[in-house]
């Protein structure tokens, strides 16, 4: 805001040469004109603009730096649970507790319905009185030997191994399939939060796949935890959506016009944030994944490391020379648990029909409770659970 203090001679020289309000107005044109007062009252003008633009628009942040996040990602998504904001803060104090009963938690739709009560909608079953998970063996703790070099800053980066041995394959979940149609669920957006991300980790079955956001705090340890308990892990990889710049994943988004060399700058740091993931998941990256030469140099990397990639459908149409699998649906694109259990039923639709169906979500508390209740019926009814590595083919 421009401030500016000027003298006017005019109204100066009308005034009388002495005298009460003639003394009074030299002296305040003589204080306008002294530069170290006129500069302390600009700064206060200043101050007071500021302030009144902080209780008008209450964001007392206006002005600061910030990262736009596409909006079905962190939450605004239609049919919201009270609640989705406390359970995506990174606060812990102001975490939404993750119990039954809450932000649409509580049903199970998948119980079989008594014979008396056929016709009706299925009691409600508490998720708590659902069989323990049994997290069975866990997975070898990263890095494995031979399968990593340092990367930038030091952190660890993929290699091939001496063998031939990559890491799409020593990192994923051993699978053995019984002949039944196979179905899969990954679940990204973890490590942003540490509830949620504990949540996933403890309450689902091992066969689930869990995807971690790269700038996560921790991020090592959340994938050793997980691993721990069963789950294989990918590694979120932010891409240029189709409104970028008004729509930013983060200052390591790969960028659709970028030159070969700085996608894998940023692909390089990016995969030495940790280890212990078999391979890349995407985050957001309609413009990215539409264009050819963007494409090439990500699947370029990928191979040379030895990765696998997973996406949420965006990518269903690119091939590459690397185990590829498509999500076939989004499961929480409307966050309820009715919408989330009639996503996951045509997943199991798909499956019976094709042999095997994956589907994507994000690390809502409803969505994680869900997949929980409905993934303890699968085997009665006729379905076998897999991880996500199991469906990814060249």
């Amino acid at each position: 805001m421009a401030v500016t203090f000027s003298r006017k001679p005019a109204y100066a020289a009308a005034a009388p040469a002495s005298g009460g309000t003639g003394d009074l107005r030299a002296k305040l044109m003589a204080a306008v004109s002294n530069p170290y007062i006129a500069a302390s009252g600009a700064a206060v003008l200043f101050l007071a603009s500021l302030a009144t633009l902080v209780l008008i628009t209450s964001d007392p942040h206006a002005g600061s730096p910030v990262i736009r996040l596409e909006l079905t990602k962190i939450g605004a998504t239609k049919n919201a649970p009270d609640g989705w904001r406390e359970a995506l803060g990174g606060d812990p104090a102001h975490e939404a507790e993750f119990t039954p009963g809450q932000m649409g938690l509580s049903r199970n739709p998948f119980a079989p319905v008594p014979a008396e009560a056929e016709g009706e909608t299925p009691l409600a079953a508490d998720p708590q009185n659902l069989p323990p998970i049994q997290p069975g063996p866990g997975l070898a703790q990263a890095p494995i030997a031979g399968l990593t070099a340092p990367g930038p800053g030091g952190g660890p980066l993929p290699i091939i191994g001496a063998d031939g041995r990559t890491a799409a394959e020593a990192y994923a979940r051993p699978f053995q399939p019984n002949g039944r149609p196979k179905v899969s669920v990954v679940i990204g957006g973890l490590g942003l939060n540490a509830q949620t991300t504990r949540a996933a980790i403890e309450t689902l079955p091992g066969e689930i796949t869990l995807s971690f956001a790269p700038y996560a705090e921790g991020l090592q340890g959340w994938i050793d935890l997980a691993r721990a308990h069963g789950h294989e892990v990918l590694l979120e990889t932010p891409m240029e959506p189709a409104d970028y710049p008004a729509n930013d994943p983060g200052p390591y988004t790969l960028i659709a016009a970028n030159r070969p060399e700085d996608t894998v700058r940023k692909l390089e740091w990016l995969m030495s944030r940790a280890t212990g993931y078999f391979g890349l998941s995407n985050y957001l990256g309609a413009r990215f994944v539409d264009s050819d030469q963007a494409m090439g140099a990500f699947n370029a990397v990928l191979k040379a490391r030895g990765l696998a990639f997973v996406d949420d459908g965006l990518a269903a149409r690119r091939a590459g020379p690397i185990p590829r699998a498509s999500a076939d649906r989004v499961i929480d694109d409307e966050l309820s648990a009715g919408a989330i259990d009639t996503q996951l039923r045509a997943l199991e639709n798909g499956a019976a029909g094709r042999g095997q169906s994956l589907g994507s979500g994000f690390a809502y508390p409803v969505t994680i409770t869900q997949v929980r209740i409905w993934a303890a019926g699968l085997q009665a009814r006729g379905l076998q659970l897999a991880p996500a590595s199991a469906l990814a083919h060249r």
